[in-house]
This record gives C-alpha cells, structure tokens and sequence, in this order.
C-alpha cells in the first residue's frame, strides 16, 4: 500500500462512515414519521370508506361495497394489531429497517384493499358514480401521499396498487368515457409519484442537513469543552506555577530585608538593594498575574462616585514622566475640567497601563493623553508615535502573554499582562476600549465612558506613597506563623526579631495546636495569627487556623499570607472578609499588615 493510498484511506472510511451514519439516521426518522402518522391516517381511511361503502349500498343497493366495507375494515384493524408491537418495542429505533418493512408491506396490503373496491362494486352504466369512486380513490391517494413520501417504497406500496385498480376496473368497465377517465388516472399516478419523489428527495435532505447539523454541533460542543478543559487546566497550572513561585521568591524577599536591614550603613548594603530591586520586578511580574485572577474571580468590586478628572490625570503625568525622560520622549497629559462618574482607582489603573504599553513600544517622539466629550460620552485617548500594530494582530493584543515583537520574552518588556488587565477593568465597569493603530506611525488607545455634567463631591486619588517603618507601630509583641515552608518559617522569625516581634513557628495543625496550648498554660497569649493558606499535603490553612480560634480563642486576629491565585480560593477569602497578603510580600506591607491587624 503507497503512502499516499495510506493518507487517503482512512479519510474514505471516515466519510463512508459518516454517510452510513446518516443514512440509517434518515430511515430511523422515515420509520419513526411514518408511525407517528397511524392514527390521523387510520381516521381518514375510515371515514372515506364508509362513504364509499354506504353510499354505493344506499345508491345501487349493491351488497358488495358492504362486503367490501366488511374485508377492508378487518384489514384496518389487523393493520392497527400488526402495528402494536412497534410501540412496544424499547429497541425500536434500532430495528427502524425491520419496523420499515413491516410498514412498507401493511401499507401494500392497505393498497390492495382499495384496489379491490372499483374492481367489486364499480357499476358500467353510471358514469356519476364512477366519477364518485374516482374521486375518492384519488382522494384517498393525494391525502396520503405527503404521510408516506418520507420512505420510497412505502409511498410505491401505498399509491401503485390503488391507482392500477381504478385503471383496470375503469378499462374493464369499457366505453370511452371510463377509458378516458382510465387514462387520466395513469396520468394521475405518474404526476403524483413525480412530485412525491421530488417531496421525497426534499424531505430526505432536510434530514440530512439536519444530521448533518447535528454533527457539526456535536463536534463544536466537543471543541468546546475542549478549549474549556484546556483553560481550566492553564488556570490550573498557572495556579501552581504561580504558587510555587511565589513561595521561594516570599523567603528571598523577607532574608533580603533582613539584609538590607542588617547591612545598612556597610559597603555591602548596596548589594541588598540590587538584589530587592530585581525582587520587586519579579514581585510586580506576579502581581499583575494576580490582578487577572482576581477580576476573573469577581473579589473587586467598583465603588462608582462623581470625581473630577484632573486630579488623575495629574497624578499618572507624575508616575510616568520621569520614566519618558529617562527614554528621551516626550509625555504629554493634557488636563481637563470635566467630571465622571467612575472608580477613581480602577480607571488610574486602566490607564496606567495604557501610558506604560505606549512607553513601552515607543522609541522617538512621545504619547499624548487628552480627555474630551462628543454627545453624551467621554474620551480618554492614549496615543503614541510607536511601533503600531498590525490589523492581524489587533484581536490578540489584550489576551494574557501576549506581546508583539517580543518571541524572545525580553522580561524588560513586562509579561503581556497589561492589555488584559485593561480589557477586565472595562469590561467591570462597562467602558469600551476602541484601538486605531499603523505599523510604523503609532496606535491610539481610546477608553469611551459616560460623564457628569455636575460637579459632586470629589473622591480624590491619592499617589501611592512610601511606607515608613516608624509610622507601623505599634506591633503585636507575640505571634504565631504556620507555615510548611521552612524557608519561610526561618526568614519571618529573623524579620520580625529585628523588629520587635517575638515568632513562634510550626509547619502544621498539629505543632499550632502545641503551641497554642503551651501559650495558654505559661500566660503569654499570642497577639495574631499568621497562616499560610495551601499547606503541606493540600491542608487548608484557612479551616486550621479557624478551628485553632474555636478551640482557643475565638477573638484572635487572623492574618492570611498566601501565594494562591486561584479566583475560587481568592473568593473564599474575600467572602469571609479576612486579611490578606500575597506573597511574595514586602517587609513593609508586611509589618503594616501587622499593625492594622492589631487595630482591627
């Protein structure tokens, strides 16, 4: 066998197949239609007959037709008994070629009956009456053509037998009256049988297409739920990924404080503050994965006021003008005197990354940021004389990791986390984000909101400021840590010695259940509770340190420290209202945690 007979194969049997499939699904339906259609057509039939059959006794007092009555309503109902066990059978539309047989074969037995009664009672001499029984017959035909034009031979079965009767007994009959009215049944018959085929063929390809529909929405289904498998899994693993990442970076971060605590004033100190910086940059990198889950978890909920414009955009000309003039470009934040209804803090972020992506692509000229209105919305545009960006790229740019030019994965260049970040923040607080962009002349960012046209109450952004250790005390004077990572354990009892804070550590429920009972029995009681949330073995920190609480002291400060991400475990902690610090976390936050956990 060649390889191309090899490649070729397997698509030919994959089609055959399919169509095998189709085809027996097409003859389930036709016998199932069929079937379906018993009682209306079984009503008709009868009352037909009786028609004919009374009238033709009444008329011409001619026994025959009630003889005839007599046979075809006997073949009624042995065809109703026959039909029984289909309803009956639970494997019924798996034997839809055997039911179909059934059905063809009492449909020509029902056909037959018909024949019989020109044949048994047609009178030679009465010409109305003749036309009387034609027209039932054809009658009877017409109406049951659409009923049985699902399946081929059904409809030969049920029309072929009816119609060659009338025309036999018509001819038999003589005279030329009842041969023309013999001929204009054949024509009948085979105008019938051409429109019912051509239904026929209409009927099968709407079923068809409908499988073939089906089809296609089994297999987009099936992708579906692919993708969604495939994104709970990259969730899954960016969780851990993320965890596990977080974790050793979390005792760097604390040695290094205690470092640049200890080595302050030294020649070596400068070297601490090298190493903080890159752990700030990784801190941040995280973070920003951080922010993604939690607006994916739903924990940040805008907090909508009337604030006026200037003083933010004030503020993000202060936090990016010393990095435009450190690239040589030229920053320009035009101020505005308009009011909005928004979240003060969420739309500083939404356009924080906006300035910094444009900083970021931009390597001579400038970025531009202005604010005005047309009808009743607000513009804030962005716009840079960077890179641009391509039309086909234009649909990827706010998907996460995402980042043009960048293969390399330059980390100087961010993660590709900022877009994102931009579209959920939009999307929580209904904005839409418009992009215009040419390769090589510049892309321009526009966020397009409502705006107030009377000034309120203004909520004013406040510039993030540097935190002061002088200004975190007081401190608990005694905690308990629970954590497994002996790392970390080591580095938060050397942190928080230099600061005051006596630690006592353990890895897990059983050592906090120690601990806390020799704290009570000696009379020096912990003043806080800091727990990891995933500890070792997949326990849940949160439940360990709310039983430790139950069983000691329902009143103790809790703490949470963590380096989960997941928007389902983010939420938890959310919906209990407890505190919490991610890690890697920085020995300020750290210690302000602290002191805001002792005044809560």
């Amino acid at each position: 066998m060649t390889a191309t007979t090899q490649a070729i194969l397997p698509r030919i049997v994959a089609t055959g197949i399919a169509a095998d499939t189709h085809n027996q699904g097409v003859l389930r339906e036709q016998v199932k239609a069929l079937y379906a259609m018993n009682i209306t057509s079984v009503l008709a039939d009868i009352s037909l007959a009786l028609i004919l059959g009374i009238t033709f006794y009444v008329r011409l007092d001619n026994t025959l037709a009630l003889v005839w009555l007599g046979m075809h309503g006997t073949q009624i109902l042995g065809n109703a008994i026959q039909d029984i066990p289909y309803y009956k059978d639970p494997q019924a539309s798996n034997r839809h070629e055997y039911w179909g047989t059934v059905k063809s074969r009492s449909l020509l037995v029902h056909s037959i009956s018909w024949a019989l009664a020109p044949m048994l009672f047609l009178p030679p001499d009465n010409f109305p009456m003749a036309m009387f029984m034609m027209l039932i017959v054809l009658g009877l035909c017409s109406g049951g053509v659409p009923a049985v034009a699902l399946q081929k031979r059904s409809l030969l079965s049920f029309c072929v037998p009816m119609i060659i009767g009338l025309g036999i007994a018509l001819v038999w009959r003589g005279g030329e009256m009842y041969w023309v009215l013999a001929a204009c049944s054949g024509l009948y018959l085979a105008a019938t049988l051409h429109f019912a085929f051509t239904q026929h063929k209409l009927l099968t390809d709407a079923l068809i297409m409908r499988f073939d529909k089906e089809a296609l929405a089994e297999k987009l289904r099936e992708q579906v739920n692919i993708a969604q498998r495939a994104n709970i899994e990259k969730n899954r693993f960016f969780a851990a990924a993320s965890h596990d990442l977080r974790q050793p970076l979390h005792a760097i971060a604390l040695f290094g404080a205690v470092l640049n605590k200890e080595l302050s004033g030294r020649p070596e100190h400068a070297h601490t503050i090298q190493l903080m910086h890159a752990v700030d940059a990784l801190s941040v990198s995280l973070n920003s994965m951080l922010d993604v889950s939690q607006l994916d978890a739903g924990v940040i909920k805008p907090e909508i006021k009337t604030v006026p414009l200037s003083p933010l955009l004030e503020i993000l000309n202060q936090m990016f003008s010393v990095r435009a003039n450190e690239k040589g470009l030229q920053l320009r934040v035009r101020t505005s005197p308009l009011w909005i209804r928004t979240d003060m803090q969420l739309l500083q972020r939404l356009l924080a990354n906006l300035i910094e992506n444009a900083l970021k692509y931009t390597t001579q000229g400038g970025v531009i940021v202005r604010a005005y209105t047309r009808g009743p919305q607000l513009y804030i545009d962005v716009r840079d004389t960077g890179i641009g960006i391509a039309v086909e790229n234009r649909d990827s740019i706010f998907d996460e990791f995402y980042q043009i030019g960048n293969s390399g994965r330059d980390r100087a260049k961010g993660l590709g986390i900022g877009l994102a970040l931009v579209r959920r923040i939009a999307l929580l607080l209904g904005y839409s984000v418009q992009v215009h962009s040419r390769v090589g002349r510049g892309s321009r960012f526009r966020v397009i909101l409502p705006y107030s046209l009377q000034p309120g109450k203004a909520a004013q952004p406040v510039p993030p400021q540097p935190i002061h250790l002088s200004a975190l005390l007081p401190l608990p004077q005694r905690v308990l840590i629970i954590d497994d990572e002996a790392d970390i354990r080591l580095a938060m009892i050397e942190l928080l010695r230099l600061h005051g804070v006596a630690a006592v550590v353990v890895g897990d429920e059983a050592g906090a259940n120690i601990a806390m009972q020799h704290a009570a029995e000696s009379h020096q009681p912990f003043a806080a509770l800091l727990c990891d949330y995933r500890l070792q073995d997949g326990v849940d920190g949160l439940a360990v340190a709310q039983r430790l609480r139950q069983t000691f002291s329902p009143a103790l400060p809790l703490l949470i420290i963590t380096g989960e991400t997941s928007p389902e475990k983010l939420q938890r902690l959310y919906d209990l209202d407890i505190p919490v610090l991610f890690k890697p976390t920085a020995a300020p936050d750290l210690l302000q945690a602290l002191a805001d956990l002792i005044k809560r």
